[in-house]
């Protein structure tokens, strides 16, 4: 990563231009904040109309200050802020950080101009710029606040292991406030603003290589480029930090409101789920989930299951945790008979032993409960998470020795425990002594199952350098003979066929593949058969392949449409018809799509996305989320399907569509038929669009 970048996050001097005395303006707040919360390194300003402001040395203009410092923060308005950007990239600042805004946020021609002025005098001498329109960068493990945040002055910072980096001012301090609000210090509160030059993701690089942080929250509203968060994912699954991020724009009119806060570009929503997901990021679906559970990730525990056993006081908590749990992936846990025997030991005869635990009422008269039965719930090797709800209690509970049972507890399994306590005074033992809590059950099980899954996620990933891909442009469709030989060619299996430029090398074909045969229209100008009456199914005799032929070509050259001849291919029978597909995408590059087959595909849609490079693995992952999944593995007296031949077709289109040349714009094959296991698969059909 640029050293340059480095030196915004901890800079050895810093000049404020436009340095102001109001701590309430834009331009004194970074001065108070240097100040409160003990910068060491050098400071100035710059304002003609002051030689001191808030403490600190102030000139009259950059050139007149007594070394170039390292980095700037930019708070004049309009054409003085592209000057100010102008002249620092001329003295050798390394980081502007252009907080004034007007500029390609606006969208009019002038304020992108502006803008591309700014960026243009920062790359050309060597200079980064944040911005404009950021609300600045925080770091409160060296004091280096170059923000004008007011969420600094309502929440009381406090260094801690968590980073927050956002696209949005807005974005980067409401974190921190609902974070400090529950204790826990941030180190990091960064806003890009534009991203002009620096974008969020380059920022979250360089976060992502500090040593003490344990989680990374990111707020994003465009990926217009992943290499960068490519860059930050990899540096973080090296480290085995977590990175949680809030993607908004999931909606066409989330992704117009991007376009006019940001400048954002829109990126299509479903690879960017699968694009964070391959890089093993957590995708939150609001603020709330972006934070929610915070406190399991600072626990640094690594689960080896998603098994949850829960206990409560509470019948109607155990009830509604299992329903949360089930509704979230997270099978509540078959105990041992050992287990069961010993709680039964333990628990009185009208408590319920089986999992979810409710130890009732009777809490209340035995506090030692829960110290009583935790050991024997940790020596059951069914249970991977647990859940303790405590709804209600009081002055005649010994809360006290809940919290400190639970504790121990988890610091001696080193499995994810979490409490549902809505009674804050209840909650504050426990929260004093580290155990995560939430105000409720179902709070707390969607803790621990993003916690869970979000691991398996990082286990499973595989971060890659991703480039922008080159655009395609302009491309030509190749007919369907042209298709099939390529997709052959790649180690795809195609249906037995011939392409015919005569009625009697039709004829010739029929025999050679026996019947019955499917005979198409063959044209580099239809992609779609069907419509045109260019498909004709189950033909046995040469008089039906001759008269489909001759029909076939008079559709075509009757609309003015390349007649290239027919297809004669065999009648495939098979289980079940899937689809593969793939493009080359703007942003992310190549994309292959897999799903449910045939004609209905569009109007039924069920596919997952992948991004190559993949694996078979990954391939049968994605088909086990389908709708159809279930009859991939085989019901009622049907058998399972060959899904390992369709994921070695599937790793191939990949592998076609990262190395093709000529370089594919798309392709797809639909249907691909699917035999029973060890019978394999067949396309029956393809359209390929190739670059001019």
């Amino acid at each position: 990563m640029n050293n340059t970048l480095h030196a915004v996050l901890d800079p050895k001097s810093i000049v404020v231009i436009g340095a102001s005395e109001n701590p309430d303006k834009i331009g004194g707040r970074p001065l108070f904040y240097l100040q409160r919360h003990g910068y060491r390194g050098k400071v100035f300003g710059v304002n003609p109309k002051r030689t001191e402001t808030q403490g600190y040395p102030t000139f009259p203009a950059l050139e007149a200050l007594p070394e170039v410092p390292e980095v700037a923060i930019v708070v004049v308005p309009g054409d003085a802020a592209v000057q100010a950007v102008e002249q620092c990239a001329r003295l050798g600042v390394k980081v502007c950080v252009t907080m004034a805004s007007g500029f390609g946020e606006t969208g009019t021609l002038e304020g992108i101009a502006a803008e591309r002025r700014m960026v243009d005098a920062a790359r050309a001498a060597g200079m980064r710029m944040v911005g404009p329109n950021t609300q600045g960068l925080a770091n409160f493990g060296t004091g280096a606040i170059l923000s004008f945040s007011s969420m600094f002055m309502e929440s009381q910072p406090l260094d801690g292991p968590v980073g927050v980096v956002s696209q949005s001012g807005a974005m980067s301090v409401v974190p921190y406030g609902m974070l400090r609000a529950r204790g826990i210090g941030v180190r990091y509160a960064h806003a890009t603003g534009n991203d002009a030059d620096v974008n969020v993701a380059e920022i979250a690089a360089v976060v992502a290589e500090d040593p003490d942080l344990k989680l990374l929250l990111l707020y994003l509203e465009s990926i217009p480029d992943p290499a960068p968060l490519a860059e930050a994912a990899r540096i973080a699954h090296a480290r085995g930090l977590p990175i949680v991020a809030l993607k908004s724009g999931r909606t066409a009119a989330g992704q117009q409101a991007a376009k006019s806060h940001t400048g954002a570009l829109a990126n299509e929503d479903r690879l960017v789920d699968a694009f964070l997901e391959r890089h093993g990021i957590w995708r939150a679906r609001d603020l709330q989930e972006l934070v929610a559970a915070t406190e399991l990730y600072l626990k640094g525990w690594k689960p080896k299951g998603r098994r949850l056993v829960a206990i409560s006081n509470s019948g109607a908590v155990c009830v509604m945790a299992a329903d949360a749990a089930t509704r979230l992936g997270m099978p509540m846990a078959q105990l041992a008979p050992a287990t069961r025997a010993d709680l039964n030991r333990v628990l009185p005869s009208f408590a319920t032993t089986t999992n979810p635990i409710d130890i009732t009422a009777a809490l209340l008269t035995n506090s030692r409960l829960f110290g009583d039965i935790l050991p024997a719930l940790a020596r059951d090797p069914a249970a991977d998470a647990f859940l303790i709800g405590i709804p209600v209690a009081g002055a005649a509970y010994d809360v006290d020795a809940f919290a400190r049972d639970t504790a121990a507890f988890a610091e001696s399994t080193g499995k994810p425990t979490v409490a549902g306590i809505p009674q804050p005074q209840i909650a504050a033992p426990f929260k004093a002594l580290g155990v995560p809590v939430m105000e409720t059950e179902t709070e707390a099980v969607a803790a621990l199952a993003q916690f869970v899954s979000h691991h398996e996620r990082m286990t499973l990933a595989k971060p890659t350098s991703a480039a922008r891909p080159a655009p395609i442009g302009s491309s030509r469709m190749l007919n369907e003979a042209e298709s099939l030989a390529l997709a052959g060619a790649a180690g795809i299996g195609v249906v037995p066929h011939r392409l015919c430029t005569t009625a009697d090398a039709a004829a010739r074909a029929l025999l050679a593949l026996g019947g019955p045969v499917v005979v198409k229209g063959c044209s580099r100008a239809v992609a779609h058969k069907s419509e045109l009456g260019l498909v004709r199914l189950k033909l046995r005799t040469e008089a039906e392949v001759r008269a489909a032929f001759s029909d076939m070509e008079q559709a075509l050259r009757s609309r003015n449409l390349d007649f290239d001849g027919v297809i004669v291919a065999r009648m495939a029978s098979g289980r079940r018809e899937l689809m593969i597909g793939a493009h080359v995408d703007a942003v992310f590059g190549p994309v292959v799509l897999i799903g449910d087959g045939g004609k209905f595909v569009e109007a039924l849609p069920d596919t997952q996305v992948l991004l190559p490079p993949f694996d078979a693995d990954d391939v049968r992952r994605a088909l086990g989320l389908l709708r159809i999944a279930p009859l991939l593995a085989g019901v009622r007296d049907e058998p399972a399907l060959d899904v390992d031949a369709f994921a070695a077709a599937t790793v191939a289109v990949g592998a076609l569509m990262e190395q093709s040349h000529p370089r594919i714009a798309s392709l797809d094959l639909n249907p691909v038929l699917l035999g029973a296991r060890g019978e394999g698969c067949t396309a029956l059909d393809a359209v390929v669009f190739v670059a001019d």
